[in-house]
């Protein structure tokens, strides 16, 4: 590693202020893309903020209209929620498919929302369920917050504190491992809300995206049969050693197919 200045502040507004005034700091969260980063110094940040000490990051809270989840909440206690799986079974099952056991008890939320890797989970739940982040500063809408690749739109300085899901009627999530990473190499995530369908799709792309022509289709009829002839262009998608756009162009007929299955059944 590069030598760093290590801070472990002890509540959100040391945490904010010191962040706002490092010229090059990284948040520490869970450290599931930033500790092998810094290992292998493809990242060499001046300080690292670690967020681990700050109890108001933490828990979910079941709301008359969704979900709050703090930033600092791992995969494990989403997937373990009580109050997700009541309220948004899907993304319940959604945190229980990421990674590996140890992966689920050390990645969290914010962490995984703020890195934006376009093979994460939980960007499609977000773009799907018309999620809204909490940072430091604002509310911002998750079809402004994903902005690229490992790009969103936080401001420096800016630190993500909550995420609101609002409770869909009915909600299902559909990924294609990869076998080694165990990342979504794609994951379609369709919601049912009172706006009507909503489909995102990660994994495929270099960003998290919503997929419009399948939307319309399952607003017309939501049915596995409406979207089975339905087939995704392959421009603008991935491609690499696991598989090139086309394939994944494929996977993203079939999960959704899957996914509208399940919720039919």
């Amino acid at each position: 590693m590069h030598p760093f200045e290590y801070v472990r502040p002890a509540d959100l507004d040391s945490a904010a202020t010191v962040f706002g005034a490092a010229d090059d700091a990284r948040l520490l969260a869970g450290g599931m893309t930033l500790v092998p980063a810094l290992k292998l110094r493809l990242s060499a940040p001046s300080m690292l903020l670690d967020l681990g000490g700050l109890p108001e990051l933490r828990g979910i809270r079941g709301e008359a209209q969704g979900l709050t989840i703090g930033a600092m909440t791992t995969h494990a206690e989403v997937a373990a929620s009580a109050d997700v799986q009541r309220l948004i079974p899907a993304l319940a099952d959604l945190a229980g498919g990421i990674g590996d056991v140890q992966v689920r008890h050390r990645g969290t939320l914010g962490g995984s929302v703020a890195n934006a890797d376009p093979s994460a989970c939980y960007p499609a739940a977000l773009l799907a369920l018309g999620a809204t982040v909490v940072s430091t500063r604002r509310r911002i809408a998750a079809e402004a917050f994903f902005t690229g690749m490992f790009s969103t739109a936080l401001l420096a300085g800016e630190i993500v504190t909550a995420v609101h899901f609002p409770t869909p009627a009915a909600a299902a999530y559909e990924k294609f491992r990869s076998p080694a990473s165990r990342y979504a190499l794609v994951g379609v995530f369709i919601a049912r809300t009172t706006a009507g369908v909503r489909v995102a799709v990660t994994g495929a792309a270099p960003c998290v995206f919503r997929a419009a022509a399948i939307e319309a289709s399952l607003n017309e009829q939501f049915s596995p049969e409406a979207v089975a002839g339905l087939r995704f262009p392959p421009e603008g998608l991935n491609a690499d050693l696991h598989g090139d756009a086309a394939y994944r162009a494929q996977l993203i007929g079939v999960l959704t197919r899957r996914a509208v299955a399940r919720l039919c059944s």
